[in-house]
């Protein structure tokens, strides 16, 4: 493995982490509101909107992120929507993490007590701020886990960015290899920025699932 080299190329996969994390985050931000609303139309079976939310699902969920990223990218120009490549990576993630943030959420709120509820109601609550103050809270102490697994996966699915020619981690460890055939430190320096990504999600994800858990059984 030649250290020159992988100096030389620290500065370009230190450029593609920084694309790689905005994007990845915006994506996961949106997911998190998909799933906030998604979870709440079917928690709630609001009419219509209940159904609409599952076919959402049940789509986005049995799709590849490749797939989906190719519709928003080269399938909507086609019916006259131009969308920046930037922004086909945010929204392709936002909606395929939103399908499974949705699901998490769903299953916290199914989870409260029924009789938190009763009491929310008894008090006066309405169902906005009985959502808000009283399931929701509650629903994302239980869902922590499979919460921080979602937000790694996404991450992960950054990978996919690559595909529509957004110079990510994996697009420009890919270049380089092709241009260079340096498989070994390109390879070597992908890993080690994946690890940089994603290791501080994970130990973050650990520490406020403890606070959680202290906090429902402490």
């Amino acid at each position: 493995m030649d250290t020159e080299v992988l100096r030389s190329y620290l500065p370009l996969f230190r450029e593609a982490l920084i694309l790689t994390v905005r994007i990845g985050w915006f994506g996961i931000a949106l997911a998190f509101a998909i799933g906030i609303i998604t979870s709440a139309l079917l928690h709630f079976k609001v009419p219509v909107l209940s159904a609409v939310a599952k076919v959402y699902i049940e789509l986005f969920r049995n799709t590849p992120l490749l797939v989906q990223l190719f519709f928003i990218y080269y399938g909507l120009p086609v019916l006259g929507f131009q969308v920046s490549a930037e922004w086909c990576g945010i929204a392709g993630l936002g909606l395929l993490g939103g399908s499974y943030m949705a699901e998490t959420i769903r299953s916290g709120l199914d989870a409260v007590p029924l009789s938190q509820t009763e009491s929310a109601l008894a008090l006066g609550m309405n169902k906005r701020q009985l959502f808000g103050s009283i399931v929701l809270p509650q629903a994302f102490s239980t869902s922590v886990p499979a919460l921080v697994a979602n937000v790694i996966f996404l991450l992960k699915e950054t990978s996919m960015f690559s595909a529509i020619s957004l110079m990510d981690l994996m697009f420009t460890a890919k270049d380089l290899i092709g241009l260079y055939y340096d498989t070994t430190e390109a390879l070597f320096l992908l890993v080690i920025f994946y690890v940089i990504m994603l290791l501080p999600v994970s130990i973050a994800g650990s520490f406020i699932e403890k606070k959680a858990r202290f906090r429902i059984f402490g």
